[in-house]
């Protein structure tokens, strides 16, 4: 279910706490509405170039500001989740370094252009063309990258479900 939540967080605290500090506050959200047969999953993810944090770009100035402070460097992707049932509540974080190869202004203008970055923090998807053409290597889960790690959610998921 969408909810419209405020994603601002405090300012003194890093990339992987600001993940878990918004995957939590979306999981808040839904406190006063969750029934008893339900288990929410929220998530957020932020990329971290350093100790900055790229937010989603608010117009193609500012994500080429972003996809350039990129180009050439290794910067973290963070995703925090959360999930609650009306037992418990659970909060994680991964994270997965990426690489980025140097991006021409031409590249950059094109993928702004065709791919409309402005809902994607640090204003890129991987599996969009600028993922395909651009990204050198990433060392750990890909599904991070795209907004959600499903393998590390998966084993989350497991007392909840019965497979066998």
């Amino acid at each position: 279910r969408p909810k419209d939540i405020d994603e601002s967080y405090p300012k003194d605290i890093n990339g992987k706490d600001v993940a878990v500090y918004l995957a939590e506050k979306k999981l808040n959200a839904f406190k006063d509405e969750l029934k008893e047969d339900e288990l929410i999953i929220t998530a957020d993810t932020v990329v971290c170039l350093g100790n900055e944090i790229l937010g989603k770009p608010q117009n193609a100035i500012e994500a080429k500001i972003m996809l350039s402070a990129l180009s050439g460097k290794t910067h973290s992707v963070v995703t925090g989740c959360g999930l609650m049932s009306k037992e418990k509540e659970e909060l994680f974080y991964e994270v997965t370094e990426v690489v980025f190869r140097e991006l021409s202004d031409v590249e950059i203008d094109h993928y702004i252009t065709n791919y409309k970055p402005y809902d994607k923090a640090g204003a890129y998807a991987i599996q969009e063309w600028i993922g395909m053409s651009s990204i050198e290597k990433i060392n750990g889960c890909y599904y991070n990258v795209v907004g959600l790690p499903l393998s590390r959610l998966y084993m989350y998921l497991k007392p909840y479900i019965n497979l066998w």
